[in-house]
């Protein structure tokens, strides 16, 4: 676009967007290790304390707007405008979308279309490392919330207050199913070669389980419909035996993971970990894959075109040399959450091949050098 127009993006943002939806103070903030005082996010929550966030990525077209709230009310004035408008851009680009086998999708063109509060709304989240946005139209009711927050927290539980008190919306109190312990464990889908943990889920939920797949370190809270099936707004699980099936519909993918037998603790530290100690090489990606440590205790870290990551733990989540490589941070706001990493091709106790992957990259086969 810049090279076409010959302008900045920031100067195609004032002058396209900004000056006619009224947007007062927003700005192009592509650094984010400089945004504008008085602005500043906090880490940390009530028992470690909060300190201010650091932010080190410059966008490069994907992000970077600082807008007040203020701002943000006069965008959604614009957008609602814009809605009566059947040939805008935002009338187009809030349509639902599909994807290629016909599945309609939740997701597309920057927008996600989803319910809340059993309302219709189109939305979008932002957020960096210290922040955490919202924002959404309820195109039916023409009402829009705006939650910004400088801190932490999931700016859906006060926008989910907002629009049930606004809207008057009256929802039954869910029966509630005792969990089984059954639904507890980790499970492996060959297919992704991804785990997905369950665990108990929210206290002040019962009937809940926490289902983790990412991004993020949190799960999803998901609530039992019976005994053997459990859902969320975009996922459904069903648990027979020692499998879990799993439909996420936001992702338009369908999960069968089988349950991994776990390692017995008494056997955490007993067991030489020298066969799959070593250095990997992903040649797809450009990326080598060190793995140190000894007995039962490793740390695994990335190096490739983007630098030197960081060294993070791993934790053995199946007797089949089936691992998890903690990410809790990220560059962004959300990090992937876990890595499911699985080493195979043993021979001699040694094993040459690893694969490796999250929800959003799955599948990255690394070989052992040397």
């Amino acid at each position: 676009m810049e090279n076409v127009s010959g302008l900045s993006l920031a100067q195609l943002l004032t002058q396209r967007l900004f000056i006619p939806a009224g947007m007062k103070t927003a700005s192009l903030c592509a650094n984010t290790n400089g945004l504008p005082l008085p602005i500043v996010g906090y880490e940390g929550n009530e028992k470690v304390g909060y300190f201010a966030a650091t932010n080190r990525i410059e966008w490069g077209g994907d992000a970077g707007i600082a807008a007040s709230l203020e701002d943000m009310i006069a965008y959604e004035i614009y957008l609602d405008k814009s809605l009566s408008d059947d040939k805008s851009l935002y009338t187009q680009t809030s349509q639902e979308q599909k994807f290629r086998d016909g599945t309609p999708a939740g997701y597309g063109h920057g927008l996600k279309r989803s319910k809340l509060a059993r309302q219709l709304a189109i939305a979008h989240g932002g957020a960096l490392r210290g922040f955490r946005h919202a924002r959404m139209q309820f195109p039916s009711n023409r009402l829009s919330v705006v939650v910004m927050h400088n801190f932490e927290t999931s700016p859906g539980v006060p926008a989910e207050f907002i629009v049930k008190k606004v809207l008057d919306v009256q929802e039954p109190e869910p029966e509630v199913i005792s969990v089984p312990a059954a639904w507890k464990g980790h499970y492996f889908d060959e297919d992704t070669q991804l785990y997905i943990a369950v665990e108990e889920g929210d206290r002040e939920k019962p009937g809940t389980i926490s289902v983790i797949y990412g991004p993020g370190t949190g799960g999803e809270t998901a609530r039992l419909t019976s005994e053997k099936e459990a859902k969320t707004d975009g996922m459904k699980l069903t648990l027979d035996g020692d499998v879990l099936h799993v439909e996420r519909t936001d992702d338009n993918r369908t999960l069968r993971a089988v349950r991994l037998q776990p390692v017995d603790k008494k056997d955490f530290g007993q067991s030489s970990t020298e066969g799959v100690v070593g250095v990997y090489r992903s040649e797809e990606c450009d990326s080598v894959f060190t793995v140190t440590g000894e007995r039962g205790s490793l740390y695994g870290s990335f190096d490739g075109y983007l630098g030197r990551g960081p060294i993070w733990t791993m934790r053995q989540i199946g007797k089949n040399q089936t691992w998890a490589l903690a990410n809790p941070r990220g560059l962004d706001a959300t990090p992937p959450g876990d890595w499911t990493v699985v080493f195979k091709d043993e021979k001699d106790g040694v094993y040459s091949r690893v694969t490796v992957g999250c929800w959003l990259a799955r599948k990255v086969e690394y070989v052992r050098q040397g």
